[in-house]
């Protein structure tokens, strides 16, 4: 049998990882107040380990794509914090710097036609940056899986979805349909519904039925993702769309700004993961433990979790 090293993904020049870092974390803001003195967004804070989220997420990243292939989408407004981020790094990602606040939708959209002005062939993994994740070379491994799928179903998104310990209302949820047709020993399935942050009825529904979290990491090709924002916002496609002539440009900057003056805000998970679920399909997450660090509980249960104590936690009131 041959092994097929799936963590390795340098040498596919069409694989690119979006990096999302444009939140204010303001679920996280008391802690990283806390920490900081400041109101920090959460990717740049350092809570469990020696590095920020961001950094954590783009060395990870970083294993299988090469920096000239990954964009970290950011906002007006947070440049400081990552320049301090990226000063050590050598090769620079790019970074696509959003004017305004328009929800996950625009963010991953305006990159989706970043990229696929310059890649019309690429395949996009889009992650968070303030994920906990054990084991990176596995969970890459994973990343490889869905890639492979992304690559293959051209219209389709590939989600990948993390098992549930309790009936979350601060995640989306994939109720799973019949099993689809893997690669190898990838194990798909086609998803009947997308709930995102149900109420606490529903949220005990789906855990009881067996749905998966959704971690917000997935897979698709860049005209995959810009289809499904015609076909489900219409309104901030042609908005969007109208940039292709000016990015790479010198009026990039203020094209993207013109763009974003009155397009609409949009949740990524609401307006498209909702609307489309026959464009899904799931693959689970399994052998790596994942965690989404958005809120101060979930923070302090991963440290308790690691028995990591850094010094501010010994100040923090009801630390314990």
């Amino acid at each position: 049998m041959i092994h097929i090293d799936r963590t390795d993904l340098s040498g596919n020049a069409h694989t690119w990882a979006l990096v999302l870092a444009g939140g204010e974390g303001m679920r996280l803001r008391d802690l990283t107040r806390h920490v900081y003195g400041e109101d920090r967004p959460k990717q740049y804070a350092v809570l469990t380990g020696g590095k920020s989220l961001l950094r954590q997420t783009l060395d990870r990243f970083g294993l299988s794509i090469p920096a000239r292939r990954t964009v970290v989408v950011t906002m007006a407004g947070q440049g400081a914090y990552l320049s301090a981020e990226l000063r050590l790094l050598s090769p620079v990602p790019h970074v696509l710097e959003q004017p305004k606040d328009r929800g996950t939708a625009a963010a991953i959209l305006l990159a989706a036609h970043w990229i696929r002005m310059r890649d019309p062939d690429a395949v996009i993994v889009v992650t968070p940056s303030d994920h906990f994740v054990e084991n990176d070379a596995a969970f890459m491994a994973r990343i490889g899986e869905v890639i492979e799928v992304a690559d293959r179903r051209r219209e389709q998104m590939v989600l990948l979805g993390a098992q549930p310990t309790e009936p979350e209302t601060d995640y989306g949820w994939m109720e799973l349909g019949a099993k689809q047709p893997g690669l190898g020993g990838t194990v798909l399935h086609r998803v009947d519904r997308f709930v995102e942050k149900p109420d606490a009825a529903t949220a005990r529904m789906l855990f009881e039925a067996g749905a998966l979290w959704n971690t917000f990491v997935f897979g698709a090709r860049a005209g995959a993702l810009t289809d499904m924002g015609r076909e489900c916002l219409p309104s901030l496609h042609e908005r969007l769309a109208g940039l292709d002539r000016f990015l790479s440009t010198e009026h990039e900057r203020w094209a993207i700004a013109q763009a974003y003056e009155f397009a609409p805000r949009a949740s990524f998970s609401r307006a498209l993961l909702e609307q489309c679920p026959d464009k899904l399909v799931a693959m689970r997450l399994s052998e790596v433990s994942w965690c989404d660090l958005g809120t101060s509980r979930r923070v302090l249960r991963k440290l308790g979790e690691l028995g990591v104590k850094p010094d501010w936690l010994t100040t923090l009131p009801h630390a314990g």
